[in-house]
């Protein structure tokens, strides 16, 4: 049985026995994570077991693990700084910030990897403008130049730990104010004037990228479409002008941003004909369910060999030799130096 291109999420510690019959369906490709989903390591290591028993295939198990204000589990993981530090250190040392962001990234992905969950939606390389709080300190810097080699050392460091990248807000979330979890943010700027936003992801897409993730957001002077129910964000720009043949992640489409769109049905059958090859449908498990009833009235619409492999291919890559990285040596040695290069603020092991 193949991944199918919707991401959903569940409810508590465990799989309730409705959940487990849920994710059998063909359509759903993955689960993503959320605070509540977890209690400790053992339990939510449990959660990830059965959730990867219900199908062959394995599911895709997803989290966003950032750092700073966005990171899912806290208890028993490194409290990782915003990546905005790392960005603040550049303008000075900025060999050791490329080094310390590489260190970042394999931490991040080291302690989730440990678990059987296969990524963290990582690393954000929108600019930091200064009018998105909602993006705030989760941005590494202003320049776009510094942020594609601050992304670029740090997608090296989830690679090294065994995990995929994901960039994310593409194509850029810092040149508005409003948030997209809540309404949609419309950015009024030329293309030309958005080129800045764009040269992080053309980076990355030069070392070999394995995803991105596509913001709620219209860009007025450009396109009339929500950027991530758009065929031209989604194939004109990225798969025909940037060459990109990685996994699209829309964001997830009950937010506030997409809600223009029609019901979350329409924006997930919208999503996907974009282009799209997961839609993420998080925290409204009956518009999920919904969702999955009326896509399979036309299942093989959505039931793409090619975005089966680009999905695929987001699964944990850790040598299957390697067991556990918490606890270890080399761990504690990157926990001390990356705790080192960023003082005077600490970072700390929680629980």
């Amino acid at each position: 049985m193949s991944l199918g291109p919707l991401m959903v999420d569940v409810a508590g510690h465990e799989l309730t026995a409705e959940e487990r019959e849920f994710l059998q369906h063909p359509l759903i490709g993955g689960v993503i994570l959320f605070t509540r989903n977890f209690a400790d390591r053992h339990q939510v290591s449990e959660l990830v077991r059965q959730i990867k028993s219900v199908r062959d295939s394995g599911l895709l198990i997803a989290v966003d693990q950032e750092g700073g204000r966005v990171q899912r589990f806290r208890e028993g993981f490194t409290e990782l700084p915003p990546l905005q530090r790392i960005g603040r250190l550049y303008d000075t040392e900025p060999e050791q910030a490329r080094h310390l962001a590489s260190l970042h990234g394999w931490l991040m992905a080291s302690e989730i990897l440990d678990l059987g969950i296969d990524i963290s939606f990582a690393p954000v390389v929108d600019l930091h403008y200064g009018l998105s709080e909602v993006i705030g300190d989760r941005a590494l810097h202003e320049r776009p130049d510094v942020v594609g080699s601050l992304a670029l050392a740090y997608m090296q460091g989830m690679h090294r730990a065994g995990m995929a990248a994901t960039a994310k807000h593409f194509p850029g979330h810092g040149g508005v104010t409003i948030d997209s979890h809540l309404a949609l943010p419309e950015d009024n700027r030329p293309y030309s004037d958005l080129t800045a936003d764009l040269m992080p992801y053309q980076t990355l897409f030069d070392y070999g990228l394995e995803a991105v993730m596509v913001a709620h957001i219209r860009y007025t002077e450009i396109d009339s479409e929500i950027a991530s129910l758009s065929p031209f964000w989604l194939q004109n720009q990225l798969r025909e002008h940037f060459g990109f043949q990685g996994a699209i992640f829309s964001d997830d489409l009950n937010m506030g941003g997409a809600e223009e769109a029609g019901s979350v049905q329409d924006r997930t059958r919208t999503a996907l004909t974009a282009g799209a090859d997961m839609a993420l449908i998080c925290n409204n498990p009956e518009a999920a369910r919904a969702t999955v009833n009326e896509l399979a009235l036309d299942e093989h619409e959505y039931l793409s060999p090619v975005s089966f492999t680009r999905i695929a291919a987001m699964r944990s890559r850790r040598p299957k030799t390697i067991e556990l990285v918490y606890g270890t040596d080399e761990w504690r040695a990157v926990r001390k130096e990356l705790q080192s290069g960023l003082e005077p603020d600490e970072l700390s092991l929680h629980g």
